[in-house]
């Protein structure tokens, strides 16, 4: 399963940038979607979840500021950011999972650069 990720980008604190993630056609109705991140020296973390019927979770630390949301017609899924924190300089992968694979899935990472 080949996930293509775009959008990351540099912003100043308090700015916006939106991340999109685009996967297959024949499998987007079975998937679960999520964006983790990875900032230097710490471990990979869990942002955001959009699941097939709809519905989301976020991680504390970006509740209010970001937003996941999917297109069904065109297999993409994003995250909007906004009023970005120095903090949330990482790079971002999205992961596609469903109980039909035996696996995850990611995409590539997309560096998101935040100036305070």
């Amino acid at each position: 399963v080949q996930l293509q990720a775009s959008g990351g980008g540099f912003a100043h604190a308090g700015g916006s940038l939106r991340l999109s993630c685009t996967a297959p056609e024949s499998i987007f109705h079975l998937i679960d979607m999520a964006w983790y991140r990875q900032a230097p020296g710490k471990q990979r973390e869990l942002v955001a979840t959009i699941f097939r019927d709809g519905g989301t979770s976020y991680v504390d630390s970006v509740k209010g500021r970001f937003t996941i949301s999917r297109d069904n017609v065109k297999n993409t899924m994003y995250l909007q950011m906004n009023s970005l924190k120095p903090e949330d300089t990482a790079v971002y992968y999205c992961n596609v999972r469903s109980r039909y694979f035996p696996t995850d899935y990611w995409g590539q990472g997309t560096l998101v650069t935040v100036s305070s």
